[in-house]
């Protein structure tokens, strides 16, 4: 007798897990290639990152300018933070907050001490340049020679929100920010057609639940130092750094090795397709 077919519920499950196992090979060879790119060119790329991601301030403190004070100005307001993610993810610029898992994943794959190196001189190199771009941005709006003084004015209420939160409170509240970023990172190669739409909601998300961006927060923390509402010590190692470390736990420490795990039982020893 002829073996029957598998049951629908197999080929869905089978389907599945094929679908995760491509998301994975192209966000890993997509690390792969960020992994070998010249020192040079991740710099350039993450100083234009972190100069464009300022764009999410400046609409952001635009729209709060233009709105009257009302329960639902902040709701509308948000709507300005996922612009400057949509000009540095469609601009294929270097983010440090997306490579969390980018770069993560050939590591987790393959560990060795050359996908070690590389991984840490990534995020070295793009999180310097990205940070020294909002740190130029911000410069140039707190002098006025970067937008209105009303818009000046409005960056530096919606910035002051980040004082708020002690340097414990802002790593915690930097994790789901990573987290939610690498997921996604992680979307984006099965959602091409849907890409617009995907960002705007995953980080109007981030926007409107107050969760801490480590770039769009240095551009804040920067944008306070400048204005002299903050000092070095308290924008380095009470809103930057607590960030970027928040960010890096949710991106690089759980999502990214939750991605990898949910494969890895499926993927033969020395694969590597």
């Amino acid at each position: 007798m002829a073996d029957s077919p598998p049951a629908p519920h197999d080929d869905d499950d089978d389907l599945k897990a094929a679908d995760a196992k491509d998301l994975h090979r192209a966000v890993r060879q997509e690390g792969e290639e960020e992994l070998r790119r010249p020192a040079a060119s991740l710099f350039w790329s993450g100083l234009a990152a972190g100069i464009a991601i300022t764009v999410s301030l400046l609409t952001e403190a635009a729209l709060h300018t233009a709105l009257p004070a009302t329960p639902w100005r902040e709701l509308i307001v948000a709507l300005g933070y996922p612009v400057g993610f949509l000009v540095v993810i469609l601009g294929r610029m270097q983010l440090f907050t997306e490579s969390t898992i980018t770069a993560m994943l050939p590591l987790a794959t393959r560990p060795s001490r050359w996908a070690l190196a590389r991984t840490l001189r990534l995020w070295g190199i793009v999180l310097t340049a990205n940070l020294l771009g909002t740190a130029i941005a911000a410069l140039a709006m707190a002098t006025g020679a970067l937008g209105s003084e009303a818009i000046r004015a409005a960056a530096l209420t919606l910035s002051a929100g980040i004082t708020e939160l002690s340097a414990g409170r802002t790593f915690v509240n930097a994790i789901p920010a990573g987290f939610m970023i690498a997921i996604l990172a992680w979307a984006l190669p099965n959602a091409r057609d849907q890409s617009v739409p995907v960002i705007v909601i995953v980080t109007y998300v981030l926007a409107i639940a107050g969760f801490s961006h480590s770039i769009v927060g240095s551009a804040e923390a920067f944008l306070l130092l400048f204005a002299g509402r903050t000092d070095v010590w308290q924008t380095v190692a009470g809103l930057i750094a607590p960030a970027v470390l928040g960010n890096l736990v949710g991106g690089a420490g759980i999502f990214a090795l939750l991605a990898h795990a949910q494969v890895r039982g499926e993927m033969p020893q020395g694969d590597d397709s």
